[in-house]
């Protein structure tokens, strides 16, 4: 009877350990997913290279799904980047002053909350 329970952990234990390794593969094709990272498919494509050249790659997919995020893109510019919708509330901004300057007449100041 023993034998029979040593048998059963033993193939429990190897079908864990084989799912284990494709579940730790793929952490670096989720950290990509979660920031939304312009190269997810070629980071899950190389995860899986990585599964048949002994794990030699995985270190490099974890720190090229870690480099990206998508509120500051790749960080490596001098400067940090202003929010998408800052900067589409300031082209507004000098929109509206075009317009108004093109016609000729102020229009009326919009609301300081930012409301209509």
């Amino acid at each position: 009877m023993l034998d029979y329970i040593a048998l059963g952990i033993l193939i429990f234990a190897a079908i864990v350990l084989f799912y284990g390794i494709i579940v730790l593969h793929d952490i670096p094709y989720e950290i990509a997913v979660h920031r939304n990272h312009p190269h997810q498919d070629a980071i899950h494509a190389a995860g899986w290279v990585s599964l048949f050249t002994l794990h030699a790659l995985w270190p490099f997919l974890w720190i090229w799904a870690m480099v990206y995020r998508e509120d500051r893109g790749w960080g490596f510019g001098a400067r940090a980047r202003i929010p998408a919708e800052q900067a589409l509330a300031q082209e507004l901004a000098e929109l509206r002053r075009r317009v108004e300057h093109l016609e000729g007449k102020p229009r009326p100041a919009p609301p300081a909350d930012g409301r209509r």
